[in-house]
């Protein structure tokens, strides 16, 4: 018999602080991108798209550190890693190519526009993910 895996749940404590500010920064997201889409999507394509998947991963994380269960660990997991990758990469770009950037990201400056929240927030995901990862029981 496969033993079974004991899994802290991410929501519970301090990680439901850190649910509640990836919610604020999904609505945050989700609402920005939406307006940047709707409205002038023309004028800057790759930041406004790149605010849309900002608001994808902010949701997602959302969504799984809320939940318990090894899968859902696994996914915050990854949304956190995508999140600090897309926040060092839109970062360095936005800083090296300003042109491509006519308008801010939520990750653009490393989200100086947000007093650098998206670039500690997913370290403070994955500390917590470290904290709260699944073990295995001894058979």
């Amino acid at each position: 018999m496969e033993p079974v895996p004991d899994v802290p749940a991410t929501a519970s404590g301090p990680g439901r602080v850190l649910v509640a500010v990836y919610a604020i920064f999904a609505v945050a997201a989700t609402s920005r991108a939406g307006v940047q889409i709707a409205t002038r999507f023309d004028e800057a394509p790759l930041p406004y798209a790149l605010s849309a998947f900002a608001a994808v991963v902010y949701v997602l994380a959302t969504i799984a550190l809320a939940r318990s269960g090894v899968t859902w660990w696994r996914v915050a997991l990854a949304a956190c890693s995508v999140e600090l990758a897309g926040v060092l990469t839109v970062g360095v770009l936005s800083i090296a190519d300003a042109a491509a950037f006519p308008d801010e990201t939520v990750w653009s400056d490393f989200g100086r526009g947000y007093l650098f929240i998206p670039l500690v927030l997913p370290v403070v995901g994955l500390l917590w993910l470290r904290r709260t990862a699944p073990t295995r029981t001894p058979r």
